[in-house]
């Protein structure tokens, strides 16, 4: 398949992580992609009309910095341009993930960023998720509208659109998402319960002491 251990394990890691993401109901009929940066700095990532559930190692395919493809016979989807904005942004990124979960989903749709201070784990993970203005899908638009996030958080909403996380390994960026879901489920619900009920500012402010989280950068 990629020529080498390395490259042939991050496929079929690929292949776990999409799974996960459709077995969790991030993703729904072809919606979704990944991406991984490779060491020579082409990106591996999920082909365009592709369930993400159903993914084997050999449909996935290897593009360069500008999206062309080096390596694989299906046509990699054209929202590639924003991962490759991503890594380019923050050479420490090694990994993209983009998903459609329907709590965040719901908050990209309505044009609320995520603030999640009401447990300690997200103040620590996750303290906030900014929104990234609409752009037009499969333009560069997109890539512009994620690129100022990039270096200050680790996800961003996509108004009317879903969610994008990044880390420095797959699993990091897939965990990402997990926990942006997570707090959009938990927001929707104390709001049921009729409001959210953060942390104070003093708590905050402990738990970032205890765990040496810097305050993070102002939507």
């Amino acid at each position: 398949m990629g020529g080498t251990a390395q490259e042939d394990a991050l496929r079929a890691a690929t292949c776990d992580v999409g799974r996960a993401l459709w077995q969790r109901g991030m993703v729904a009929a072809n919606d979704g992609n990944l991406s991984v940066r490779l060491p020579d700095g082409s990106v591996l990532c999920t082909p365009t009309g592709v369930s993400k559930g159903f993914l084997t190692p050999e449909m996935l395919v290897v593009v360069d910095g500008d999206g062309l493809v080096v390596r694989g016979d299906r046509r990699p989807s054209t929202e590639v341009l924003m991962h490759l904005r991503v890594y380019a942004e923050d050479p420490s990124v090694g990994a993209v993930v983009h998903a459609h979960p329907v709590y965040a989903t719901a908050f990209a749709i309505k044009g609320e960023p995520l603030v999640g201070l009401m447990m300690p784990e997200s103040v620590v993970a996750l303290p906030e998720v900014p929104l990234a203005a609409y752009a037009a899908p499969s333009t560069r638009q997109v890539p512009d509208s994620v690129a100022p996030f990039v270096r200050s958080h680790r996800a961003c909403l996509l108004e009317h659109h879903g969610a994008l996380t990044w880390g420095t390994d797959l699993m990091t960026a897939y965990l990402v998402m997990e926990r942006l879901e997570y707090t959009a489920q938990l927001t929707t619900i104390t709001r049921a319960l009729g409001g959210e009920r953060m942390l104070s500012a003093e708590r905050v402010d402990e738990v970032r002491r205890i765990f040496g989280v810097p305050r993070p950068a102002v939507l």
